[in-house]
């Protein structure tokens, strides 16, 4: 990965800082992106105590904010001059239903919109790149999710953990379009599953009562972070991938995702929502 840019989103804990500090430990020149410039801080210093020659820096992002993304995308394309690989891992799943100041659904904007929207803005970049890679971190949890077009911002009723799996199974979506509009390009795009890993995600959001007992028991036999992170690494630095695209992986393999995460019209109609809500043409 030497003399390549990779970018890793929500990467200052869990499978993004692994992501990044493996990355990072192969050569590349790493950029981590965290809401909170301490929290980015420090894992950037966590990064370089594990590799020292590590060439890595933290930029604040938040997705929950458009306009926080389009700065952020300027400012990046402004102090880099290439990126080769995008891997869109932050995400979040909340127990209580709450908007953003832009005015959507916060899960379905930090999980779907903020990824779309930085992914379209940095496809120039991308192309100059080629042969570049994105790799939108999704989830198995997809296979519970379902796309009602008609509510989007879950206004009709809210459980954390359907919104989150709708989300999921938006990211397979999105990757799939994606991956169809950047054919002969030299771009790919690939979703995936981590695995069941050791993180505090989910713990402030829908891990209550008998839902944190289970994690608790269950805890033992689920992935570390570093293991969790092989599959994203193996979609941003094999060569054994070079070229494959518009595919779904689980234990760096490519799996089959649900019938509806396979519905190509499903996924040009989300294309098309997508761009309308954070305003860029379609």
């Amino acid at each position: 990965m030497r003399g390549k840019t990779v970018l890793v989103t929500g990467a200052n804990t869990g499978i993004g800082l692994e992501t990044a500090a493996a990355l990072a430990g192969m050569g590349a020149d790493v950029v981590i992106t965290a809401r909170d410039p301490a929290k980015g801080s420090a894992a950037v210093t966590e990064i370089r105590r594990r590799h020292p020659d590590a060439k890595v820096d933290a930029m604040e992002l938040d997705l929950s904010r458009l306009d926080d993304v389009r700065a952020f995308a300027k400012s990046f394309a402004d102090s880099h001059d290439r990126l080769d690989v995008l891997v869109n891992n932050a995400g979040l799943m909340l127990g209580e239903r709450s908007e953003t100041d832009d005015g959507y659904e916060t899960t379905f904007q930090v999980n779907h919109l903020g990824p779309f929207l930085l992914t379209n803005l940095l496809l120039p970049m991308l192309n100059a790149s080629a042969p570049a890679r994105i790799v939108n971190v999704a989830s198995t949890a997809h296979r519970g999710g379902k796309l009602d077009f008609e509510d989007l911002q879950s206004e009709r009723g809210y459980a954390g953990m359907r919104v989150y799996a709708m989300t999921k199974l938006c990211n397979i979506l999105f990757t799939r379009e994606l991956a169809r509009r950047l054919e002969g390009s030299g771009l790919t795009a690939n979703s995936l599953h981590p695995g069941t890993v050791r993180t505090g995600f989910g713990q402030d959001g829908d891990a209550k009562g008998f839902m944190k007992v289970g994690l608790a028991l269950i805890r033992p036999f689920i992935l570390s972070p570093a293991g969790g992170a092989k599959t994203t690494v193996h979609l941003a630095s094999s060569p054994d991938v070079e070229g494959k695209t518009g595919e779904y992986y689980a234990r760096s393999r490519p799996s089959r995702p649900t019938r509806t995460a396979q519905d190509d019209e499903a996924a040009r109609r989300l294309w098309e929502v997508s761009t309308q809500l954070v305003g860029l043409d379609s």
